[in-house]
């Protein structure tokens, strides 16, 4: 038996942004059309706030496979020397349930989470939406940049973060980068005033960003709150915007931001219009109307990091990447 071992740098290179996010588009019809085995993902939470072990087990049939994420979350982690996200995804050939594959669960985190935030924008925002707002500055704000950037002509990019000097070394180092002026701005108001981009990458516990602070037209990627406890933007936000989901079921169970609002009686569950995945293949209505406010919740789930593990896999082994055992 043999498994192919894939480090971060290894995945960033076979899984390119552009590539993954109509990888996300063709795995989000998936799980749509339920072909996919998706149980919610359990957490253990260790003491002292040290930190939570996720587990997020999954089915795939197209590429048929299956497998499991498991992935710390160490929020006092500071990159570049460690992720807040580390671990593995351990992927597995559906015909005999044999192991073939072990990668980096940090870098395929970071690049599919962006890219369906990436589906989720082409989607849903307008057409000529290119005045994104950035609220974070670490690794998800990286990532979500490369993936605006995939599908729409920024204009403007500003950024905002807790530290001020995070914030204005991200601006340097990934305006250089990608070669675009990026922006830092004192507080959150300011950033997404007249944005009709917003991607919120926190940290948060509450929220950070409010309901009377969106243009209308504006479309927001809700990504870095991934358990119920947790909210970055407002009940206001939630209400008025049309909201879409990664998962149904995902959200109802861990979507913090939703549930504060649905337990405040501002929305009833009938909220939540559509999947994304449902709006990829036309089932359901996106964007009505150049005035909408439009919000995608990513919470993330298993079949994209299985999609994105087994599109990895089959590229590294095609160039022989990667570190083969045999055992």
């Amino acid at each position: 038996m043999e498994i192919r071992i894939l480090r971060g740098a290894e995945v960033r290179q076979l899984l390119p942004m552009a590539e993954c996010v109509d990888l996300m588009r063709r795995t989000m019809i998936a799980v749509s059309e339920g072909r996919v085995v998706l149980p919610l993902r359990s957490v253990m939470v260790m003491p002292g706030d040290r930190g939570m072990l996720g587990n997020m087990p999954g089915y795939l049939a197209e590429p048929e496979c299956f497998g499991v994420k498991l992935v710390s979350l160490i929020p006092r982690n500071k990159p570049p020397l460690y992720s807040s996200h580390l671990g593995l995804v351990l992927l597995f050939e559906a015909e005999h349930g044999q192991p073939v594959a072990l990668l980096d669960a940090a870098e395929i985190t970071a690049i599919r989470t962006a890219a369906a935030s990436g589906l989720a924008t082409r989607l849903l925002a307008n057409p000529d939406a290119g005045d994104l707002a950035l609220l974070g500055a670490g690794e998800q704000a990286r990532s979500h940049l490369d993936a605006m950037l995939t599908v729409r002509t920024l204009r403007r990019v500003r950024v905002w973060a807790r530290d001020g000097a995070k914030a204005a070394e991200f601006a340097r180092i990934e305006g250089a980068k990608h070669g675009i002026a990026i922006e830092t701005s004192p507080t959150v108001r300011d950033a997404v005033t007249n944005a009709d981009i917003i991607c919120t990458l926190t940290k948060a516990r509450d929220p950070i960003l409010l309901g009377d602070w969106l243009s209308p037209g504006a479309h927001l990627n809700v990504v870095g709150s991934s358990i119920a406890g947790a909210a970055e933007i407002d009940i206001a936000a939630v209400a008025k915007a049309r909201f879409y989901v990664d998962y149904r079921e995902s959200t109802r169970n861990e979507g913090g931001e939703y549930r504060r609002a649905l337990e405040a009686g501002a929305i009833t569950p009938a909220h939540i219009l559509a999947e994304i995945g449902e709006v990829a293949n036309g089932s359901q209505i996106g964007r009505r109307s150049s005035s909408d406010i439009t919000l995608y919740k990513s919470l993330g789930i298993a079949p994209q990091d299985l999609a994105s593990a087994h599109y990895v896999l089959h590229r590294a082994r095609a160039a022989g990447v990667g570190q083969v055992i045999d055992f």
